[in-house]
């Protein structure tokens, strides 16, 4: 199964995107599924991640009551509503999912945001 991240842009601060991830099959085998992104020079940070039995979520402090994880087993797709954005979460972002205790090692192409002040 492959994970399909998109609807990255380009955007002013304060404004909103949502990014879905498709997978290309079920994703009753992921655990759980997140959200990562990686700014110029920096690591790769987690974003917010979702499990997949009661839906617990977990977001990064800077991003929390602004973000918005959720998922949709019946369409096989994650999203990441982002709500006013500032020019800190510039960056690429990827979803992932961990299957058998691991994160999938193929990370993608990612999907570029970039939030202008």
């Amino acid at each position: 199964v492959r994970l399909v991240d998109s609807g990255g842009g380009f955007v002013q601060a304060g404004g909103s995107l949502r990014l879905p991830c498709a997978a290309s099959g079920s994703t009753c085998s992921f655990n759980v599924m997140g959200w990562y992104r990686q700014a110029p020079g920096k690591q790769r940070e987690v974003v917010a991640w979702i499990t997949s039995s009661v839906g617990t979520t977990h977001y990064a402090d800077s991003v929390k009551d602004r973000f918005t994880i959720s998922r949709d087993n019946a369409k096989n797709t994650m999203y990441l509503q982002m709500n006013s954005l500032k020019p800190e979460d510039t960056g690429v972002y990827y979803c992932n999912a961990i299957v058998g205790g691991r994160w999938l090692d193929d990370w993608g192409q990612g999907t570029q945001v970039t939030v202008s002040s």
